[in-house]
């Protein structure tokens, strides 16, 4: 969800204005992404590089997530979505934690839509983090040091239990991943919409979506 400062100001606005805008983006997102059979939607809210922004804006950043699901959580009950949470959450403001833990219990059995939001999330500390968990798993003779594959390593993600991502789209014309999901978009397809994430709607998706169907997939093979 990228874009929302930028949106902001070309309308002389204040970066606040853009990151609400952004979160109606993202209720689009949601309701156009569940209509037409998304089984997975993994949204970017807040980066660990964040934390290097203005404290106000970090400050009204880490309240969004904990405003969105207080509005957003019923329909996403009706919509049957499963909601989860990747990242350092323990970081996190205790509202904020509360409203995640609120989420995750209320959907825990639901079984549409599982949306993630990525929150205080990078990609290198989370393979970090996996590596020393393996690591100390292994120093304690509890894993094999020869033992360990793709499989261990995923299993210690934050993400374990999730399937890669075929997809990635990043709107705003930006070129790059920004620490986001590193080890998961090996084999992704990637689709860089030039509109501001605030901009972003069914139609982009839809696009994006389209792209990605003509798209082949060898993952280092060759289509026969």
């Amino acid at each position: 969800m990228d874009g929302n400062g930028r949106w902001a100001r070309r309308r002389g606005l204040p970066r606040s204005a853009g990151h609400y805008a952004g979160m109606q983006a993202l209720r689009r997102t949601i309701r156009a992404a569940g209509d037409i059979g998304v089984r997975f939607l993994t949204v970017y809210a807040f980066s660990t590089e964040n934390w290097r922004r203005p404290k106000e804006e970090i400050d009204f950043l880490l309240r969004l997530p904990s405003e969105f699901l207080r509005s957003d959580l019923p329909e996403l009950k009706a919509r049957n979505a499963r909601i989860c949470f990747i990242g350092a959450l323990d970081e996190l403001p205790a509202s904020t934690r509360e409203a995640a833990r609120q989420a995750l219990a209320e959907t825990a059995d639901n079984t549409g839509m599982v949306l993630t939001f990525a929150v205080n999330y990078g990609s290198r500390a989370e393979i970090v983090r996996a590596v020393q968990e393996i690591s100390r798993q292994s120093a304690a003779g509890e894993l094999d040091p020869a033992e360990v594959d793709e499989e261990t390593v995923e299993g210690h993600l934050f993400t374990a239990g999730l399937p890669d991502p075929d997809l990635l789209i990043r709107p705003s014309g930006e070129f790059r991943l920004s620490n986001f999901l590193l080890w998961q978009l090996a084999y992704a397809e990637f689709w860089f919409p030039k509109v501001c994430w605030p901009d972003f709607n069914r139609r982009h998706l839809l696009e994006a979506i389209d792209a990605y169907q003509k798209r082949s997939r060898r993952y280092g093979g060759i289509k026969l």
